[in-house]
């Protein structure tokens, strides 16, 4: 399950936090409008499967996914994965020490800067409580927006992928992979 001494977390303009049934009404209000959908790989999704799927990983003790509030307004998720890092057998110092980052957020509220804020939010969360030592996050390299957001919390580009990746309207595009180390984070 997933550690409730971990949230609510508060940054300088939001509050990150398990969402209420109520949260992921107001996130389904935005969810599956084109200017969200167009740089997803999942496009538009069914609210109950949605609903269902947040559910889930409130019980999955390697996934951390929160909504993001600003003044009482669900203007974002955030979620971070732990996963096991690249080695070899069950003791290995690999196991559970990376984290996969994603993050939407609401477009009545871009450009404001949430994003940001909610990426270094989960960056410290990686770092600090979590103890993790690296953490990735990937795109289409057509969504300036979202690699502008990573490059702005420190990740560094480390893969520019050749049309590796499938976009529902474009066909296969060119893709982005963003990682951050613990120790250069501090």
């Amino acid at each position: 399950m997933t550690r409730p001494d971990l949230w609510p977390r508060r940054t300088a303009r939001l509050e990150l936090r398990q969402p209420s049934a109520a949260d992921l009404d107001a996130v389904l209000t935005w969810r599956n409008v084109p200017a969200v959908t167009r740089w997803l790989l999942h496009t538009e999704v069914d609210p109950q499967a949605y609903r269902a799927r947040w559910r889930a990983d409130a019980d999955d003790p390697s996934t951390h996914a929160v909504v993001a509030v600003a003044d009482g307004t669900v203007v974002g998720t955030l979620s971070l994965e732990v996963e096991d890092g690249m080695g070899q057998g069950p003791q290995s110092p690999a196991r559970g020490s990376e984290g996969l980052l994603g993050y939407l957020l609401d477009p009545a509220h871009h450009g404001r800067g949430y994003a940001t804020e909610m990426v270094g939010a989960a960056l410290d969360l990686a770092f600090g409580e979590l103890g993790l030592r690296r953490v990735t996050a990937g795109c289409f390299a057509g969504n300036v927006a979202s690699w502008r957001v990573m490059a702005k919390a420190g990740m560094r580009r480390e893969q520019h992928g050749i049309r590796d990746s499938w976009h529902a309207e474009l066909g296969w595009v060119d893709g982005f992979t963003y990682a951050v180390l613990a120790d250069e984070r501090r």
